[in-house]
């Protein structure tokens, strides 16, 4: 299956750029998209601890918590997700889907949520559910970044712009990482006040260097997060958003939703009749997946 497809528009012509989209979404036939980079070195850990439990945190639309009760369904792993706010019936896609894969749910208040990092919040967890291994909200640590590096090896050729939607910045600092310096990486904020992603992003790539001491600072200048198109905030939309994933879908055959792809392509989109990347440029857009069906 072919996994890069590149896009043909007039207005592509008129801004003399190359646009072409690496489809994770086709990767894997069950965890599709950023999720399964993310996942495999972490569960492979949980395996080696000899940990039969997996937990981690997410919001109802979280393509994380869809793809982590999936992986556990997959490879017998038992599966507990912790949801920020109240249950509503009938459950979305992405609740039911995790739900028929096995995984428990657990409603938290959007306040203890905000603590959930915590140690005395750490401690009741283990008190409720003995022994587990912790993911953090989006999957992303160490292990997870390692896997997002390697996104890029499914692509043979060099590009000027590498971008990427950006919820945590996991799979963002990944990118950076496997760009090794070249080229530039965008990511688009799917958060409302996404200006401190920036700092994630630093942390996440910091950490990594110090887990791997393989890079150097001077590698982890070339990127931007763009903040001004998340559309309202975390699985937010608009008409605007809905009419443009309408009609790039029956253009170009493509599926997107309005969490994650969607405002990944309606920037990038944006950007390019705005004349805002270089001519000449050859743009890779990376589909993170995230098809809720």
């Amino acid at each position: 299956m072919d996994y890069i497809q590149e896009l043909s528009s007039d207005i592509f012509d008129e801004k003399n750029v190359k646009l072409t989209v690496l489809r994770l979404d086709l990767l894997h036939p069950k965890i599709n998209g950023n999720k399964w980079y993310k996942l495999k070195y972490n569960l492979s850990r949980a395996r080696t601890l000899k940990k039969n439990t997996l937990l981690s945190f997410g919001g109802a639309y979280s393509n994380h918590i869809r793809a982590l009760a999936t992986a556990g369904n997959m490879y017998n792993f038992q599966t507990i997700g912790l949801i920020r706010g109240e249950e509503h019936q009938p459950l979305n896609a992405v609740l039911q889907h995790a739900v028929d894969q096995g995984m428990q749910l657990k409603y938290i208040s959007r306040e203890a949520y905000r603590e959930k990092t915590s140690s005395n919040f750490m401690d009741e967890l283990k008190q409720q559910f003995d022994d587990f291994y912790l993911l953090p909200e989006g999957g992303t640590n160490d292990l997870a970044i390692k896997g997002a590096s390697e996104i890029l090896e499914e692509v043979y050729d060099e590009y000027d712009y590498v971008c990427c939607p950006i919820g945590t910045g996991g799979t963002m600092a990944g990118l950076i990482i496997g760009m090794e310096g070249v080229g530039k990486v965008l990511g688009v904020s799917v958060l409302k006040g996404g200006a401190f992603l920036v700092e994630e992003v630093q942390k996440n790539l910091q950490a990594y260097d110090a887990y791997n001491d393989c890079l150097t600072e001077s590698n982890y200048t070339n990127w931007e997060i763009l903040t001004d198109y998340h559309f309202g905030g975390y699985a937010k939309s608009s008409t605007e958003l809905e009419n443009f994933m309408h009609q790039f879908q029956t253009d170009f055959n493509i599926p997107l939703e309005f969490v994650y792809s969607g405002k990944l392509f309606y920037a990038i989109w944006d950007w390019i009749q705005k004349g805002n990347f270089k001519e000449n440029s050859s743009i890779l857009m990376v589909h993170t997946g995230g098809i809720y069906n």
